[in-house]
């Protein structure tokens, strides 16, 4: 099946891309040939291979979650080089309306 020019003006209008006549005639047979190997690739998964994200198992790298010793609230903030209502004060980046 092969992708009209329409096909793919449609789906650039859906990824908000403007393209002109020129990239729409270049790229429908491009695109019809991403197609036709993610066909193929479908094809070649049976019934019996599992759907996977990753080709090798992945753990999870993160530590679990432990209360240990740490600085209080006063000593971190008195290293601060401004202060306001018991928190860190810094420049405002937005505007006011924002």
């Amino acid at each position: 099946m092969a992708l009209t020019t329409a096909e793919v003006a449609r789906l650039a209008a859906l990824a908000r891309i403007e393209l002109s006549e020129d990239e729409l005639a270049r790229l429908a047979p491009q695109l019809e040939v991403i197609l036709e190997s993610v066909a193929q690739v479908t094809e070649v998964a049976g019934d019996d291979v599992a759907p996977m994200s990753h080709p090798l198992p992945l753990t999870n790298v993160f530590r679990a979650d432990e209360v240990r010793p740490s600085l209080a609230a006063e000593q971190v903030l008195a290293a601060a080089p401004a202060v306001e209502d018991e928190r860190f004060r810094v420049p405002r980046i937005l505007g006011e309306g924002q």
